[in-house]
């Protein structure tokens, strides 16, 4: 068995989302199902991101993929959780860079923004990455971890 990973969704990427799944688990990854497990409308994306999210930080699940209409709702929610590092991604180069360089832990990705073969080709390029643990990068990440971060 490859990575344990969690996967949420809210209406706008549950679509994407059982297509990720079905294509992750048949390469072997174990993925953790967050929800929303039916189509419905009327569900809050909170609702499923932050049990992800808090999977993550747990280290229940290495990483986790978030898809809701545009990403952006659930990267903030994401980032709600401490110890996790999520990002809105849209292009490959992000998807790797993110966690190569800034430890991203959580890819949020926008249903209603990008097709499915993109989101499988993003959340490869996340799965595969992995941090490089360079003094620089450390030192940055060490000024946005409690206690040592600052809010504004």
């Amino acid at each position: 068995m490859k990575t344990k990973i969690g996967i949420a969704s809210d209406h706008g990427g549950h679509e994407i989302k059982q297509l990720l799944k079905q294509r992750l688990e048949a390469q072997n990854y174990t993925v953790v199902d967050f929800g929303n497990s039916r189509f419905d409308a009327g569900d809050d994306y909170p609702d499923y991101v932050l049990p992800l999210a808090k999977a993550v930080a747990s280290k229940e699940v290495v990483k986790g993929i978030a898809v809701c209409g545009s990403g952006v709702g659930a990267s903030i929610a994401a980032n709600k959780v401490t110890g996790v590092r999520a990002a809105l991604v849209h292009d490959h180069f992000s998807a790797h860079q993110g966690v190569e360089d800034d430890d991203m832990n959580v890819l949020c990705m926008g249903g209603r923004i990008i097709g499915s073969e993109k989101a499988y080709e993003l959340t490869i390029a996340f799965l595969n990455a992995e941090f490089s643990n360079a003094a620089r990068h450390l030192r940055r990440l060490n000024k946005i971890e409690p206690p040592n971060s600052v809010y504004y």
